[in-house]
């Protein structure tokens, strides 16, 4: 089958000023931009394009069907549209209430709709119509629950977590070297999920606390363990003489020298400010000289001490008692 395309009309594609002119009168003020040009859909039937420039309709199109009749010279608007283009901002595809929530999106305050249908669950147990026996069946299964997992609900579950990052693939599994399997944190699973799943027990690994598979593994593994490299020796301490600032002995002595002479001359100023300051400012213990009957402290410092007089009795001869 060959499809051959409508030949270009001429009629139509000089009908952009009609096409304009009739935008013009249902659009929005001064949002008809540019003319983008004309498709011819069907023989004697064409498109009209020009540019929105509605800031709240960036990369939308409005677009003006134009026809004529057989042999006709004119050509008459069919309708007008506001389109989306290819660069065009669009809104979500709606979808119910129900399918709005995807896996992870329920918060604190959500609630999912009850769906009576639900292919994942089936009934907790048939009812006999005998109190008895339905209460011993309700006892021994333990389940206190309307509902169950289904076999088909089981296999989504199973398939959903064992492809997640705490199945066999994961990178953290790969490069393991042991399996969950032989782990002492490894918890089974109660259920027909037993011989696949169990749960992690160990507050070391990324998997505390979630479902992981029997192959799945990690590197907190309770019977692994790392290479233990022995200490590199360390040798006996060098003590690098050549880095130490050695001065020549002569240079050490004249410091020695010039750091005397200055402590003395140093110590001399001391010795004469403090003898002015005695002579200058006399002691209140020191008698003034301005008194009468009392040497200046100078002149009892000159004046030899006097020898005490020995005892005269008159006579030569010795004093007897």
């Amino acid at each position: 089958m060959t499809v051959t395309a409508p030949k270009t009309d001429a009629v139509l594609l000089a009908a952009s000023d009609l096409a304009r002119s009739v935008l013009e009168e249902v659009a929005e003020p001064a949002t008809v931009g540019a003319h983008l040009g004309m498709d011819l859909l069907e023989e004697r039937l064409g498109m009209h394009w020009f540019e929105c420039t509605s800031p709240g309709y960036r990369g939308w199109r409005w677009g003006v069907s134009v026809a004529r009749v057989s042999r006709a010279k004119v050509a008459t608007v069919c309708e007008t549209n506001l389109l989306p283009g290819p660069d065009a901002v669009l809104a979500p595809e709606w979808l119910p209430y129900a399918d709005r929530l995807a896996p992870g999106d329920l918060g604190a305050g959500d609630v999912l709709p009850f769906r009576h249908d639900d292919p994942n669950l089936e009934a907790g147990f048939e009812a006999t119509g005998e109190e008895d026996v339905d209460q011993m069946a309700f006892f021994e299964l333990g389940l206190g629950r309307p509902r169950v997992l289904s076999a088909e609900g089981r296999e989504v579950a199973a398939s959903r977590w064992y492809a997640g990052d705490n199945g066999p693939t994961a990178e953290i599994a790969t490069k393991a070297t042991e399996r969950c399997t032989t782990c002492g944190y490894f918890l089974p699973m109660a259920g027909a999920l037993r011989a696949t799943f169990g749960v992690c027990a160990n507050e070391w690994s990324p998997s505390d606390g979630r479902v992981v598979s029997l192959d799945h593994g990690c590197g907190a593994h309770s019977e692994t363990d790392m290479d233990h490299p022995e200490p590199p020796p360390i040798g006996e301490p060098i003590v690098d003489e050549f880095a130490v600032d050695v001065e020549p002995a002569e240079r050490a002595a004249q410091a020695g020298t010039v750091t005397d002479e200055t402590a003395t001359n140093e110590q001399s100023v001391d010795e004469q400010s403090v003898d002015e300051q005695s002579v200058d400012e006399p002691s209140a213990d020191e008698p003034s000289a301005d008194e009468p009957g009392e040497l200046p402290a100078a002149e009892l410092d000159e004046k030899p001490a006097e020898a005490p007089a020995e005892e005269s009795h008159g006579s030569d001869d010795p004093v007897t008692d």
